[in-house]
Order: C-alpha cells, then sequence, then structure tokens
C-alpha cells in the first residue's frame, strides 16, 4: 500500500523460475553449468515432449463382448454403469428378413409309424370300444427256418442257414447260423428291390458262438428297405453267403430265394391305449 490515496499502486514483480534467479546471481543453481545472460531464453520454461495416448475404444456390442462381462465395465467401480451402443442390421449393411421359398420336393416324408399312429388318433371318433386297424409292412414268405424240424441237416449241409428274419420301419434284419469250419469267416446278406436286376450286398456282424463246444457260429445282419417300397405286392428277396478257408457257400432257400412282400396287417388295441398314443408326438 502507498502513503498517498491517489498515488498508483505498485505492481509486485512476476516470480521468475529457479534457473532465472540462478542466471541473475540470487541463488545457488541447483544443476552445475554455463550461466545464460539475462533476459536471454533460459529464462522460458523448459520443454517438454507431449505424450499423446491413445483414446479408450468405444464399448463393445454385447454379441463381442467377453463371456461374464455384465453391465459395468472391467474398470467400473460399484455403482457406476457404461451405456450400451445399439445396432442395427440395416445399419451393418445386413438384411433385417430372410425369405426362403419352399418347393414340393422339399416337403418331409413322413415316416410309416408317424402316419400309422395318426390314422389311429383320426379313426378313435368313429370305431367301436375296440377299434381295428389295418397296417401296411413286409411279410416274410416263409415259416422261421430255425423252428423246421430238418434245420440241423440243413445247417451240415450247407454250412450256412437262416435262423429268422424281422421286419419293421428300419428295415429288415435277421440272424444266421454257421459251421465254424475256420477262425477267419465272412458272412453277408445279398437283396434286390428289383428282382435281381440290381442287387445290393451287406456284411454281417459275428455275435457268438452257438452248438456244442462252440462248433457253430451266430451272425446278424441287417439292411435298409426304401419307404417307395411299402406299396402293396411290392417284394424284396434276399440270399445268404459263407465265405470260408477259400470256399463260399449259400442258403438261397433251395434256390428259391428267400422273399418278403408288402401286405396289409390288422391289428386290434384297446381302446385306452390308443387314446394315449397322442403323447409320443409331444
Amino acid at each position: 500500500m502507498s502513503g498517498a490515496s491517489g498515488a498508483p499502486r505498485a505492481r509486485k514483480p512476476a516470480p521468475r523460475s529457479l534457473s532465472c534467479l540462478a542466471d541473475l546471481g540470487g541463488g545457488s543453481s541447483p544443476e552445475p553449468g554455463p550461466r545464460r545472460p539475462p533476459g536471454s531464453a533460459g529464462c522460458a520454461p523448459r520443454l517438454r515432449p507431449i505424450i499423446l495416448r491413445r483414446a479408450r475404444s468405444l464399448p463393445s456390442s454385447p454379441e463381442r463382448r467377453p463371456p461374464g462381462a455384465g453391465g459395468q465395465g472391467a474398470g467400473c467401480r460399484p455403482g457406476c454403469s457404461r451405456q450400451l451402443r445399439v445396432r442395427f442390421a440395416d445399419a451393418l449393411g445386413l438384411e433385417l428378413t430372410q425369405v426362403k421359398v419352399f418347393s414340393a420336393g422339399d416337403d418331409p416324408a413322413v415316416p410309416l409309424h408317424v402316419r400309422s399312429r395318426l390314422a389311429m388318433d383320426a379313426d378313435l371318433c368313429c370305431r367301436g370300444p375296440d377299434p381295428q386297424f389295418t397296417l401296411r409292412c413286409l411279410v416274410p414268405d416263409f415259416a422261421p427256418p430255425v423252428e423246421a424240424a430238418d434245420f440241423a441237416e440243413r445247417l451240415r449241409r450247407q454250412r450256412v442257414c437262416l435262423e429268422r428274419v424281422t421286419c419293421s420301419d428300419l428295415g429288415v434284419s435277421g440272424a444266421v447260423r454257421v459251421l465254424n469250419l475256420a477262425f477267419e469267416k465272412q458272412v453277408s446278406v445279398r437283396y434286390t428291390f428289383s428282382g435281381w436286376r440290381s442287387a445290393h450286398e451287406a456284411a454281417a456282424r459275428w455275435r457268438g458262438p452257438a452248438g456244442v463246444q462252440g462248433a457253430e457260429d451266430v451272425f446278424a445282419f441287417g439292411f435298409p428297405v426304401p419307404p417307395f417300397l411299402l406299396g402293396l405286392g411290392s417284394r424284396v428277396h434276399f440270399a445268404l453267403c459263407y465265405r470260408v478257408a477259400g470256399a463260399e457257400y449259400w442258403d438261397n432257400h433251395d434256390g428259391r430265394d428267400y422273399s418278403l412282400t408288402c401286405r396289409q396287417h390288422a391289428l386290434h388295441l384297446p381302446r385306452g391305449e390308443c387314446e394315449e398314443s397322442w403323447i409320443h408326438f409331444i
């Protein structure tokens, strides 16, 4: 403060850096070195390089977020939240809708057992207490060979003989018995859907020994049946081949071939069981 009221106030000198004071001789310099003259560039603040840091990326979309990440970021403190970004498909150049055109050839083929159960449920409203249904399936044209009286004699003569055969929606399966002539042996079934104009062959698998002291072996075979062969009157023929010790033996039902024919099969079911058949479609 000045003594006179109208006199201007004296402005305090601006503080100088330590380097400037050292240059003026007002004190000892903390770092030894040549003195700079007053008013030189040494009084200016020392320049430091500017460090550029890369900005953090924006929050990723929910589908690209690592598993286990919640609404808060990895470095977020409790109580803070990070805003989520919502991106639509059209903003990314994607289509909003997808159109699928089906043709008549794309219709699924309904299995026979499904159609049969649907027919059962449809007939429940117009049938009596004990409804009778008809199923279309393959039926063997021969009796089970294993039940014949001359089965053992045929096996000794042919070395290979069919035991029994079973037909279902999955195809045809059966069992074959052969004489144990050697350790290495092959059993296969040759079948046709066109009266032997074309044929297919499937290998049978060993199921276990049979007979006295393992003198015989049992093989199991199976092959699929196409759905278009389930028309009435369609027939499937097959024969069995046994290869062992460089020889080949056949069982073709004494030259007539084993045959299966598609026929109507009557089925009697209690009404209570039919009413609960809908549960198979859940």
